[in-house]
């Protein structure tokens, strides 16, 4: 059985994306998560028993003291433990976990990449990151990407070899556990009855962090006379500048069950202003929902435009607002794009492809 260390920045990755992926791990290695565990977020427990867990104090923006002492951290994790392969997932987690595997000598060294900060940054900051990424790939002996359309658009930035990165199976982290994401009647109903909702009124949600870069404030401007759920954690304090005045928006914040809140929705929508694959459109298109979304070199690998959903124009308010009008004043079109995004779910990404592409990825190795 082979050593494997897994890192990433916080337990809201590894409880949101990474849990199947962990599971099936820990199921043929012996596994070993490396994150921060002091960042407000607790580990799912059933997880926990799963593997080893290690603190390490990854901040996920550039703090250079913080980041230094993470760096020795993972170094001294890595020297010390004998591991076979280390994997990185998340940006931060990708840069201080590649060089410390590097500098203790592990042999197999995987980051994923899912979204680049620099995507839509400018200047020097922008420059900055993008060569972190770039020192990342470096670092590694090998890389996943989780979509296709944000591997050409790594290739073409120079990030990436041509031919040298992997995309698992059809794309995304870990796929969609289809029991669990899917159009549930009951479900529905009891939601809309504990946030005082009618059965009738329609129901647009967005789930995900809320982050200026995920397009939460532009929602919030397009959606007014909307009812709107904002389902995840709020890392910016985005609530407090968010104008409610009807009451019509409903601050759910982070949630375990997030397929209950998306049962008793009729539009899901992601505005994001950068996207690697934008797993939550597959979730909500999993629970029968049409969604909408930012046209994005990620998102375009997670919709098919006019068949299991929208794009509208990045940071376009009024493109937003005029699609959500359109598909609120369709059922029939409402309809047809759910439909159609469940089955494609279930089609081309059920979780447990994911996972055993994952696991035959390592056998490989």
């Amino acid at each position: 059985m082979s050593r494997v260390c897994v890192v990433t920045t916080t337990a809201f990755i590894a409880n949101t994306y990474l849990r199947p992926l962990l599971v099936g791990l820990a199921a043929r290695h012996e596994l070993t998560l490396a994150l921060n565990m002091r960042d407000g977020y607790t580990l799912e427990p059933e997880l926990a028993k799963k593997l080893h867990v290690v603190h390490v104090p990854i901040a996920r923006r550039i703090a250079p003291l913080r980041d230094l002492a993470a760096l020795a951290a993972l170094r001294q994790l890595f020297a010390g433990g004998r591991f076979d392969s280390a994997h990185s997932i998340a940006p931060k987690a990708g840069l201080l976990g590649m060089l410390a595997a590097r500098a203790a000598g592990v042999p197999k060294r995987i980051h994923t990449f899912q979204g680049e900060i620099w995507a839509t940054a400018g200047g020097a900051r922008r420059a900055l990151l993008k060569a972190a990424d770039r020192l990342t790939a470096r670092a590694a002996t090998h890389a996943l990407v989780v979509s296709r359309g944000e591997q050409a658009f790594l290739e073409d930035e120079g990030v990436l070899a041509p031919g040298l990165s992997t995309v698992l199976a059809n794309g995304s982290i870990s796929g969609v556990d289809t029991a669990r994401f899917r159009p549930d009647a009951q479900t529905r109903a009891a939601v809309r009855r504990e946030l005082g909702l009618g059965e009738t009124e329609l129901v647009v949600i967005y789930v995900g962090r809320l982050a200026r870069d995920k397009g939460v404030l532009d929602l919030a401007s397009a959606a007014s006379g909307f009812h709107l759920m904002l389902v995840g954690p709020d890392e910016e304090g985005l609530t407090t500048r968010i104008s409610n005045p009807d009451g019509k928006i409903r601050f759910i914040g982070y949630s375990t069950a997030p397929e209950r809140y998306l049962a008793a929705a009729d539009i899901a929508c992601l505005p994001s202003h950068r996207e690697g694959f934008g797993v939550a459109l597959i979730e909500a298109g999993a629970c029968g929902l049409p969604v909408l979304a930012s046209r994005l070199y990620g998102t375009q690998d997670a919709v098919v435009e006019g068949e299991t959903g929208l794009l509208h124009e990045p940071r376009n308010v009024t493109d937003i607002a005029s699609k959500l009008t359109m598909l609120a004043g369709d059922r029939g079109l409402r309809e047809r794009l759910g439909q159609a995004g469940r089955a494609r779910a279930e089609s081309s990404f059920r979780q447990e492809a994911l996972v055993q592409a994952l696991l035959d990825y390592y056998s490989r190795l």
